[in-house]
């Protein structure tokens, strides 16, 4: 058992153990770095603070690296989205994690503080908390940081303006960014879970319900794609020409919020954008429509001008919070405005995380190898780690795909040979 740790009630070990051990039936990828990084010890000597949902998928990378040798603390990336079983399964199995489901922002940040106390040498992040917490209030540490990996949009939006600014004192790859991440996690896994976290919350028929997604990135693909498989008229609104088009054309009305808003029954946001639905769209929502939010941070609904307008809130179900308004229209929030995805239901499926979590543990293999040799800046995956994800995952299925003959490797390479 872990010597340092602040969790929620360590008895749950087992509960959580359990639960970890079925994920981690869903990850192939993930169990077969495990077996090699179990031998190769690829991070012994390694100190790694990681700010992450506290998932059971999240526990299995941290068996990953505490297998490869990694020295390992843990802290929540969300206050509502920790697993406390799977936070006493890890402390069991001899991880630090400081994090209990419904922190509140002091704790959170206070947990933070804790992880940073390890003074590492590689940081995994969710949203770029911990590595601007290092920059702001722990400078001293940054010096032997040889780099980190950032997991989500939201966070790579974030350390790319640190980078603009000339702030960012160490590398980040940013493996939200890779095709074997973006394409796979924030379509199917947030397409998935978010509908999960929206019916487990409120046991909403889907069908025949007016669906607004704010966003046409993967994210809000995903969701879109699955609204509709649910049988939901799906309303798209954007701020991005292209994407519009893209949303159009995949055959999703394409509308301003202010106009979707008054006869949407649900709206789910996924755009990293703060107020998407703030004070002058709440006037004009339906009565009893829906709110939910899928992007990292709880900014996307303004819920405090919810509550500055509501006359009395009730809370109908455990994770719905209902606004009565001074004109009788109600307005339903969906787990306090934070990822639904999350908070009422359990996060992405195993078998999507299995991608995404191999390329953490990949790259934080390129960290500790080549870290002192990448700038001070925001990078991508390097591509072989990309493709290595995708092979190993096609083989985990049973998939085989083909490969060029000599003169078809030749031929794509040439520029002479025409029609």
């Amino acid at each position: 058992m872990a010597t340092g740790f602040e969790i929620r009630d360590p008895e749950l070990a087992p509960q959580g153990l359990a639960r970890m051990d079925w994920a981690l039936s869903e990850m192939p990828v993930l169990r077969g770095l495990l077996a090699e990084f179990s031998d190769l010890r690829p991070f012994a000597d390694v100190r790694v603070s990681a700010c992450l949902h506290i998932t059971t998928e999240t526990g299995n990378l941290a068996r990953v690296l505490q297998a490869g040798g990694a020295d390992l603390v843990l802290c929540a990336s969300n206050p509502m989205s920790t697993q406390d079983d799977v936070a006493a399964a890890l402390v069991d199995e001899g991880v630090a994690v400081y994090a209990r489901r419904g922190d509140d922002v002091e704790a959170y940040y206070r947990h933070i503080d804790a992880a940073l106390d390890h003074r590492p040498h590689v940081t995994l992040d969710d949203g770029a908390d911990l590595v601007t917490m290092a920059h702001q209030k722990r400078p001293d540490l940054l010096a032997q940081i040889r780099g980190g990996t950032e997991e989500t949009t939201t966070g790579v939006m974030r350390l790319r303006s640190m980078a603009r600014e000339g702030v960012l004192r160490y590398p980040i790859i940013a493996v939200n960014d890779a095709d074997t991440k973006h394409l796979f996690d924030n379509r199917y896994g947030t397409g998935q879970s978010s509908l999960d976290g929206i019916i487990r919350a409120t046991n909403f028929l889907i069908a025949g319900r007016v669906i607004t997604i704010a966003g046409y990135g993967w994210c809000g693909r995903g969701i879109a794609m699955r609204a509709r498989g649910h049988g939901a008229r799906v309303i798209v609104t954007e701020v991005e020409p292209v994407r519009a088009l893209e949303a159009l054309m995949d055959g999703f009305e394409v509308l301003p919020m202010q106009r979707a808003a008054s006869f949407s029954d649900i709206i789910v946001t996924a755009t990293g954008d703060r107020d998407v639905v703030g004070a002058r769209l709440l006037a004009v929502l339906k009565d009893g429509c829906t709110l939910a939010n899928a992007g990292h941070f709880d900014v996307e609904v303004d819920v405090r001008s919810l509550r500055r307008m509501a006359v009395s809130v009730r809370r109908p179900r455990p994770l719905v919070e209902e606004f009565s308004l001074e004109d009788g229209r109600r307005i339903r929030l969906l787990a306090e405005g934070r990822l639904v995805n999350l908070v009422a239901a359990e996060g992405h499926p195993a078998m999507v995380m299995d991608m995404s979590f191999a390329n953490q543990v990949l790259c934080v293999q390129h960290l500790v190898r080549h870290g002192d040799l990448l700038s001070a800046q925001v990078h991508p995956v390097p591509a072989e780690i990309d493709r290595e994800v995708a092979r190993r995952k096609l083989d985990a299925t049973g998939a085989r795909i083909d490969v060029l003959t000599p003169e078809q490797q030749a031929y794509m390479h040439s520029w002479t040979q025409g029609t």
